[in-house]
């Protein structure tokens, strides 16, 4: 796995065009029997999302302070549960971008443990101005993007 951009390992790393992100389980993110409640997989989706840009060179805070303010939002996020993390769990995130056409970026991730699927998801987001209209995703933001496009 290859570390990119000098964030360190809690960033997690590169292996090919593939981000993987460690993440622990914490007794916040389980009902009360000790599995990782439903929702807490976005927020593990997102995490990888987020990292997988930060480490390429595209970030959400340089996005929002250009001439017309751009962020993401989701369009559609698509989940299948295969099995449980549970509390303690070691997981990884592991997240590629398959696609991106327009104002629009699609991505493929999964949460393992071990090396098998607990969840996986099929993310569809849009780039969109501070008024909510969708634009093109900008020149910087596919330059960087492209190298890990598979």
């Amino acid at each position: 796995m290859t570390e990119v951009g000098g964030e360190g390992p809690a960033t997690g790393a590169f292996q090919d065009r593939t981000h993987i992100l460690p993440i622990r389980v914490y007794y916040e993110e389980t009902d009360f029997t000790g599995v990782v409640y439903h929702a807490n997989y976005l927020k593990f989706f997102e995490r990888g999302r987020t990292d997988f840009l930060r480490m390429a060179g595209v970030h959400h805070v340089e996005l929002w302070q250009r001439d017309e303010a751009l962020a993401f939002t989701i369009r559609s996020i698509q989940l299948e549960f295969v099995a449980p993390a549970r509390i303690d769990d070691s997981l990884e995130v592991h997240t590629r971008y398959v696609d991106m056409r327009g104002p629009s970026i699609f991505a493929s991730q999964a949460v393992k443990r071990d090396g098998n699927d607990l969840v996986t998801a099929s993310v569809h987001a849009v780039c969109i101005n501070k008024n909510g209209k969708p634009r093109r995703l900008p020149l910087t933001v596919r330059e960087a993007l492209g190298p890990y496009i598979s």
